[in-house]
């Protein structure tokens, strides 16, 4: 992983090989990051993509082997008692373009992996929400 930091903003690169998730879990510790938007896109050859089920309040995880295009990264970072929160959701383009989306919970690397970690000025915690069963933003 290389990255540089502009401002408000960390500019990342992914190489090949890299697991995309845990590589900015790195990064998000290292520069102990509170509270950020996330975009990229990308090149992978292994996703592992989910939807949430409310009913279950589980994910339905679909893995991905195949050379697929990282159309579209979107997520946040924020904090969950004190340990950093990466929420990342994911569009992937298979050879024949169909795209699946949702929950990203791991990528591998292919190609490049090219990701803007945009700062937000203060801190932000999620906590869980029982109704849901997921980590929400906290505002109290």
């Amino acid at each position: 992983m290389f990255y540089r930091r502009f401002g408000d903003k960390y500019v990342v690169r992914l190489e090949r090989g890299e697991e995309l998730v845990s590589s900015l879990n790195e990064l998000i510790e290292k520069e102990d990051i509170q509270l950020a938007s996330v975009s990229g896109i990308g090149a992978v050859d292994r996703a592992e993509i989910s939807i949430y089920s409310f009913a279950s309040k589980k994910y339905s995880i679909k893995d991905i082997e195949e050379e697929m295009e990282l159309v579209s990264l979107q997520g946040n970072i924020a904090r969950k008692d004190g340990e950093p929160v990466l929420h990342l959701h994911a569009s992937v383009a298979c050879e024949d373009c169909k795209v699946f989306g949702g929950h990203l919970h791991s990528a591998n690397i292919s190609v490049t992996g090219e990701i803007i970690i945009q700062i937000i000025d203060g801190k932000l915690n999620k906590s869980y929400d029982e109704e849901t069963g997921a980590n929400l933003f906290n505002f109290d």
